[in-house]
């Protein structure tokens, strides 16, 4: 049996913070478009569910106030990649949810019909040491049809040095339609790092220097990285004297953990539970990945960024995980 949600949110929080760090309290603006989040008095993110096809988190800002997220598309500026401009800064989608792409935008990607997670309500954000936003969305398709809903749960927590974000979404199907999600390598939690955070990677024909790192709870190392199943993966890269990660934890109720990892050397860097075929090189078996919701039925995915100074051995990714999973067990 679970524990209750005020019990719960109590027990994340001393998780978080039992290496003798002081939790900063989250402050949450509801407005028009977005919630403004601020951490200690400080901007770190805003949740924005307007103005585009899929809500989403930007900027993302670590505790000194370095942003880790690229500006494309959201803006543009000089010197930055302009490639792929479905990847706004922090978002959940999928590829191929009963035919439709959630995750490319006009003619980029597949050339499956691109739909649109529409915001249909907030329905909490409350501040304190967790801030905590609830909201409600629409899967559509281009002709308008309903292919399915979610509720989507952020929980945010911060330190002097620190950043943590919980991400979890539960996706229904309709009362009357399985949903079914496709082997594709396009999904499903995401965020596109800073230019600066990537490793040296080609950019059409031009080579792009990088000085990150990629590191996983299996060992695997850069560029091996990818497709690879493991508990965590962790991003990293000096700047300016410091060095700054973003790790994402796989939750272990999550539909077949440990997940594969789509980390890039460009920076994009996301966890897929669907897209086995894509990872493992399946050729005989395309949908090794598929699975699906029965009608009026659901599945929930439940991921944490770590935001945090140093590399993946100074920041103790692997001792902030297993603090993790006291926290993720049901």
């Amino acid at each position: 049996m679970r524990a209750p949600p005020l019990l719960l949110a109590a027990a994340v929080s001393a998780v978080l913070f039992s290496q003798a760090a002081v939790a900063d309290d989250v402050t949450l603006t509801p407005l028009a478009d977005r919630v403004r989040i601020e951490i200690g008095g400080k901007l770190f993110s805003e949740y924005i569910f307007s103005g585009a096809h899929r809500p989403y988190l930007y900027p993302i800002l670590a505790a000194d106030g370095t942003e880790l997220n690229r500006e494309f598309p959201m803006s543009s500026p000089p010197g930055e990649e302009h490639d792929h401009p479905h990847h706004r800064s922090l978002w959940f989608a999928y590829s191929n949810v009963n035919g439709i792409d959630f995750w490319n935008e006009g003619s980029a990607g597949s050339n499956r019909p691109k739909g649109s997670i529409v915001h249909d309500s907030l329905v909490e954000t409350t501040s304190g040491e967790t801030g905590v936003i609830r909201a409600r969305d629409r899967w559509v398709a281009p002709d308008g049809t309903l292919i399915c809903t979610d509720d989507t749960t952020v929980r945010i927590q911060g330190t002097a040095d620190a950043r943590v974000l919980d991400y979890e979404v539960t996706v229904h199907a309709l009362p009357d339609t399985p949903l079914f999600f496709a082997d594709d390598k396009d999904g499903a939690m995401a965020i596109r790092l800073a230019q600066w955070m990537t490793m040296p990677h080609k950019n059409g024909k031009q080579d792009v220097p990088g000085n990150g790192h990629i590191a996983t709870s299996g060992g695997d190392l850069d560029e091996k990285a990818w497709g690879k199943r493991a508990d965590w993966c962790d991003y990293f890269a000096p700047r300016d004297g410091k060095t700054y990660g973003v790790a994402i934890f796989d939750d272990p109720r999550n539909l077949r953990h440990p997940t594969w990892w789509m980390a890039r050397d460009y920076g994009l860097f996301g966890a897929n539970p669907f897209g086995q075929h894509w990872y493992e090189n399946l050729k005989d078996n395309p949908h090794a990945g598929d699975y699906t919701v029965p009608a009026g039925g659901s599945i929930t995915l439940r991921y944490r960024f770590y935001f945090h100074l140093g590399d993946t051995a100074a920041a103790d990714v692997a001792g902030h995980y297993a603090e993790f999973l006291k926290g993720a067990m049901p």
